[in-house]
């Protein structure tokens, strides 16, 4: 094996083993071609039974999900939107502003080259690919007039049975196939939404005190687990806006972070059955991590 090149055992759901070689951090991924290998099983949302709550699920999900653009102080994910798809991301985390008649993906001041409609296009595309998966949404508006968006994303979506609006917490059968919102704030459609931090402070010293923090919100999201509110724990940070950390970009914090949730996730392997973690919104999620956060679902 040449230096610097790494091969490794790769799970797929629970069953099947592929070997995968690379020459990338398999738990941190910052490049933007996506290669997945020939028995990838994207759509791994097909062997969760029909009769299983959302709330029940634990998610791979992109925090900034459309952060590629920016800078180092921006930038949060490397992969394209449809490519995070097709590596297993399940949730998406949206800023919007709106002007006019159009809802533009920011991320702060900073233009994501690309509209909401331009998201909902390529997801719905991908779920009429893939028809057994689902994709839940957040939209957190960033406009001054912030009530407007529910109405701009209602027509948005207009009459579409495949967007799931309700409040009430559905069963997989009953979402496949769909965009699933997720409401809090000031966006009002979709399923409520718990957040395990509830300030939603991301700054980070010490990268160390952030794992510990992030072993905390887990706890309380499997607490919160199989109600009727979907939980969200975001493992990203950067340190921009602090002193001791003021070099810890979103993707440094990553390349330290992601190591250490994934060995954290997989010590309940063993369990049976494991917990349930609701959603973990990561910032540069490797293939390896994506799959350990899927397979925590296949008991």
């Amino acid at each position: 094996m040449t230096a610097g090149r790494k091969c490794l055992l790769f799970p797929f759901m629970i069953l099947s083993v592929t070997v995968f070689c690379h020459g990338k951090d398999q738990f941190f991924n910052d490049d933007k071609n996506l290669i997945l290998p020939g028995a990838y099983n994207i759509p791994w949302m097909a062997g969760i039974e029909n009769f299983r709550t959302l709330s029940l699920l634990t998610f791979p999900g992109a925090h900034d999900s459309m952060a590629l653009y920016g800078g180092p102080e921006a930038e949060c994910q490397a992969l394209s939107l449809k490519d995070q798809l097709r590596a297993g991301i399940r949730f998406l985390d949206l800023k919007v502003f709106g002007l006019g008649d159009t809802l533009y993906v920011m991320h702060g001041v900073m233009y994501q080259h690309s509209t909401l409609k331009d998201v909902f296009d390529t997801v719905r595309a991908f779920l009429s690919e893939f028809k057994t998966e689902t994709v839940l949404i957040r939209v957190q508006p960033e406009s001054f007039e912030k009530n407007t968006v529910n109405e701009m994303v209602r027509s948005l979506i207009g009459n579409d049975e495949h967007v799931w609006v309700n409040s009430a917490m559905p069963n997989m059968g009953q979402v496949r196939g769909k965009i699933v919102f997720l409401q809090k704030s000031t966006f009002t459609l979709g399923i409520p939404l718990i957040n395990t931090d509830g300030k939603v402070n991301n700054k980070v010293s010490n990268v160390k005190d952030k794992d510990n923090k992030i072993m905390k919100q887990l706890n309380q999201a499997t607490e919160a687990c199989g109600g009727d509110n979907a939980v969200l724990t975001y493992s990203s940070g950067t340190g921009f806006g602090t002193f001791w950390g003021m070099f810890l970009t979103p993707k440094r914090v990553a390349e330290k972070v992601n190591p250490w949730l994934n060995q954290y996730l997989r010590q309940f392997y063993p369990n049976q059955p494991r917990p349930c973690f609701g959603i973990i919104a990561m910032d540069f999620p490797g293939i390896d991590l994506i799959q350990t956060v899927i397979n925590l679902n296949f008991w």
